[in-house]
């Protein structure tokens, strides 16, 4: 008589959208490494037969494509590929009901905030004295570090809220204890996310607390670099800056999203700040870190834009000159105030207004760029593609900034590492360079 053996589940994590759904992603497989299940992050094998899908449900494109995700798994199940089907994040705490209704493959659904529910249905536990534990999914030297969730501002056109729910601090001394963990991992960079870095404390503290979380933070042994990604304009705390230039491991580099700078779009997007107040801001964040690398976010196409105020975003843009750029075209999310408005610009508008931006970022990229020629800069290397060893200098955040090569045929470096490289060319979004000594 045979007898069928039985086979340890498998459980595969599928993330889809930005870093902090990423490191969610991470605290649940630490979860379900430490109750014993074997567990990958975007397996290529087809050895699981439990999937996980982490969605997205920020805007369209990020919509369809966890949509397009979960319907090939569903597909996949029933055709006996896999055997359970979860799905978590941010669409999933949006549309819960319909996409049960819709996509009823699906064995079960969760919210943001439910990973508990999710481990119970897996007949896990929820281990409490894990909180600030992890399983990386990113190269080792470096881990998106989520300092809060959640955000209480107005903006009329983000669905964030209503998916994340109010800003909900993480305590100082959590944060120093995950760092140190991480860092006795090997863990060298530290990139601070959170829907709202600016609002940091508020909430715990009652007043806020970024620069002293980043003096904590920097006096952690073995933390090298410590960036600041997602920071709100409106009301900066700006003695972050004072232990910007206090401390050499807190990198000069900050991402804040500005949107736009016309006082009819600011009004229109309720983004709490003006043109004038946006333009000091910039001025001020300059002049007290004048090597600081300013990376900013931009909307194309909002309902109410005419042609002058996007050819006063453009002129703004040009004459700014930020470091690092990104545009979306907007996208008419429902339960947002936005989209009690008519959503007025064409589609094709919005497309041709942020290849303008992109096209004019583009040559300012490359003009930023080769005035680096002939410098020396400390480059952390993240891995090796095409005969190039790849790394980023302070200035530039993994995978959405500007890259050094380095020709792998005639020089080694470990990575993980930190090297001096000279640039010696550079193109619109890539430098060129050698290590030197």
């Amino acid at each position: 008589m045979k007898v069928r053996s039985l086979k340890k589940d498998k459980v595969n994590v599928v993330t889809l959208g930005c870093s902090k759904n990423l490191v969610d992603s991470e605290v649940l497989m630490g979860q379900l490494r430490a109750n014993e299940f074997e567990v990958a992050h975007e397996s290529d094998k087809d050895d699981s037969n439990i999937i996980i899908v982490n969605t997205c449900g920020f805007i369209d494109n990020a919509k369809q494509e966890s949509i397009d995700t979960i319907l090939r798994y569903a597909e996949a199940k029933e055709s006996g590929q896999i055997d359970k089907l979860y799905v978590t994040g941010c669409l999933s705490q949006r549309y819960k009901d319909s996409l049960e209704e819709e996509i009823p493959q699906v064995d079960a659904y969760f919210g943001t905030l439910e990973l508990p529910q999710l481990l119970k249905k897996l007949e896990a536990d929820y281990k409490h004295e894990l909180i600030g534990e992890r399983l990386l999914t990113t190269p080792s030297h470096y881990a998106y570090f989520k300092i809060a969730e959640g955000c209480n501002r107005p903006c009329s056109f983000c669905a964030i809220p209503l998916m994340r729910g109010k800003h909900v601090d993480r305590p100082i001394e959590d944060l120093v204890r995950e760092a140190k963990r991480l860092a006795s991992m090997g863990t060298k960079e530290l990139v601070l996310i959170a829907q709202d870095l600016t609002y940091y404390g508020l909430q715990h503290y009652g007043e806020r607390k970024l620069a002293d979380l980043l003096r904590n933070l920097s006096d952690v042994d073995g933390i090298e670099w410590i960036r600041m990604q997602y920071a709100y304009p409106s009301q900066f705390p700006m003695e972050v800056f004072d232990v910007m230039n206090e401390r050499e491991n807190i990198c000069k580099y900050l991402d804040m999203p500005l949107q736009h700078i016309s006082d009819n779009m600011l009004k229109t997007m309720r983004r709490g700040i003006s043109k004038r107040r946006t333009i000091e801001l910039v001025d001020q964040i300059r002049q007290r870190v004048p090597d600081i690398a300013l990376r900013t976010t931009l909307i194309a196409g909002h309902p109410g834009e005419t042609d002058q105020d996007f050819q006063e975003l453009y002129d703004w843009v040009e004459e700014t000159r930020f470091d690092r750029l990104g545009i979306f075209t907007y996208s008419h999310e429902d339960n947002t105030h936005s989209f009690t408005l008519e959503d007025s610009v064409p589609e094709e508008v919005k497309q041709e207004r942020a290849d303008a931006i992109m096209e004019l970022q583009q040559g300012i990229s490359v003009e930023l760029n080769e005035e680096k020629i002939g410098k020396i800069y400390k480059v952390l290397f993240d891995r090796k593609e095409s005969g190039y060893f790849v790394g980023r200098t302070q200035y530039d955040s993994p995978e959405v900034d500007n890259e050094v090569l380095v020709p792998a045929d005639n020089t080694y470096v470990r990575l993980g590492d930190f090297a001096n490289v000279k640039i010696t060319d550079a193109s619109d979004f890539d430098l060129y360079g050698e290590v030197v000594a």
